[in-house]
């Protein structure tokens, strides 16, 4: 990786760090209500397009970095790229709606 798209990453990390840092802000504001919290939630996930919200966007994120694991480990058995694999698929999974509470469990 040269300097420069190594800089370019560290400044786009940062960038995406203070963003997050606000999202926290906001979830932890002490004048929050439920209606406004769930609102807030409701964002992270585009709830039309899943991988349009914030969740979406880290989950490509992490599909590209364990798609090129893959290719710099093979023989392997997905040592590294397995799990970030596992992050993206945790992502991108439907959250079960307060209304209607947890799945219940399993036999």
């Amino acid at each position: 990786m040269t300097r420069t798209a190594l800089n370019r990453v560290r400044a786009s990390a940062d960038i995406a760090a203070l963003a997050l840092q606000q999202i926290e802000d906001e979830l932890s504001a002490d004048t929050l209500d439920a209606r406004q919290l769930a609102g807030l939630l409701r964002e992270l996930p585009h709830q039309a397009h899943p991988r349009d919200g914030v969740l979406g966007f880290l989950a490509q994120l992490l599909t590209v970095a364990a798609r090129h694991a893959e290719r710099l480990e093979p023989g392997r058995g997905g040592d590294a790229s397995g799990p970030l694999h596992e992050a993206a698929a945790h992502l991108t999974t439907p959250l079960e709606c307060a209304s209607t509470g947890p799945p219940a469990p399993g036999p």
